[in-house]
This record gives C-alpha cells, structure tokens and sequence, in this order.
C-alpha cells in the first residue's frame, strides 16, 4: 500500500503541479473555511468569507458581536446558513474563551488533546477538525474526505466503507509526517474528485486511470 500511495502521489503531483490548497489569508479564516465548507462547494464559500471581510466580521470577536441575524445573511451562500452560523458561533466561543481569540496559541496546544477538544466544539467532526489541524495550525494530520474514499475504493485499495479512523490510519502510517506532503495530497485528491472521480466517473484522461484495475 506504501508504493502505491506514493505512485498515486506522483502521477498526480505530475498532473497538477503544486495545489497551494487550502486557500485562506490568515488561519482564523482557513479555520472559518473548514467550518463553512461542510456540505457545500468551495465557491460558495468563498462568496460567504468574502461577505464577512466586506462587513469586517472576519474575526472570532467581531462575529461573537455580530447579531445573529447580519452573520446568517452573511453566510447565505454557504448553505445551511443558519446551522453554520451557530457552529461558526459555537467555535469562536471556544477560540475566545480557551485561547484569548488566538489561532496561534491554540495551534501550540499538544495534538491529541487539540483534536479532542475541536471534536468537542459543537458542529466539528473529524474531517472539519482535521481541516483546521493541518491547514490552520500545521500539523501533521492528514485529511480524509469523501473523494478520498470514493478514489481508493473505485480502485479496489479499500472497502467503500472503510471507517474516517481507518483510512487515515491507512496514509498516516505509510506516509512521513510531513505537513507539505499532507497538504498537496489532500489537495491533490480534492481537485481529482472534482475533475474526475465524480458519483458518474470521468474515468478517461484522469491521471489515475493506468492504475484502474483491469476488467
């Protein structure tokens, strides 16, 4: 499974080039980002982050201060908005009141205990927590989402319901703990699943398709 990760790696890294994902100015709003993206495409989002920047809502303060009704219209385009808001809501009570509002002190907390406690915050399960550990805080955790699972079980390297645990386990311990290599792969795999492996597969021309099991 090791030569073959690292195969997929490299076919894709070869495809794409540099991915430079997860995008995001600062790591309260990739942090913002991983909250918003649940359920909805990235273009969305990005119409809702541009919504706070313009309203200058962009901090865990300002939106703790914001009244719920102009942070709901604000994050209208991410869907769901009104669940989204009191998730986003319920992360900066727990970003104010545990780290004084800092992105950089929470990120210094030992990583175990960081990841328990984003699963805690209301709204935040492992692939939003995970989001936030690797892209906003560096860490070496590595992401797994659905196009993670739909391309390696397609290929046959995975049951199609292998557990979030399970195929983390299945990269974090047959890759090093390299934050770059973590990012570019998951990035790499996001813009795959987008371009290819969708619910009806593109299969001809996807960079994967030599590694397809043959019928």
């Amino acid at each position: 499974m090791k030569a073959i990760l690292r195969k997929v790696y490299q076919r894709l890294a070869a495809y794409y080039g540099p991915t430079g994902w997860w995008p995001g100015d600062t790591p309260f709003e990739i942090a913002v980002g991983a909250v918003l993206t649940q359920n909805t495409a990235w273009t969305n989002v990005e119409k809702a982050i541009a919504n706070l920047k313009r309203a200058r809502l962009l901090s865990p303060r300002k939106i703790l201060e914001c009244p719920p009704n102009q942070l709901e219209e604000a994050l209208r385009p991410s869907g769901y908005f009104r669940i989204k808001a009191k998730r986003l809501r319920s992360f900066c009570v727990f970003l104010v009141e545990r780290y004084g509002g800092s992105m950089k002190r929470l990120a210094k907390r030992p990583l175990p205990e960081l990841r328990d406690e984003l699963l805690a915050v209301d709204g935040i399960g492992p692939e939003t927590a995970d989001d936030i550990l690797l892209y906003a805080c560096e860490r070496p955790v590595f992401v797994v989402d659905a196009y993670t699972r739909r391309i390696l079980s397609r290929h046959g390297w995975v049951e199609p319901n292998i557990s979030y645990d399970d195929l983390q386990d299945l990269f974090e311990k047959r890759l090093p703990a390299d934050v770059h290599l973590f990012k570019e792969f998951h990035g790499l795999i996001v813009w795959t699943g987008k371009d290819f492996c969708r619910r009806n597969p593109k299969c001809q021309g996807c960079p994967l398709e030599p590694l397809l099991p043959k019928k």
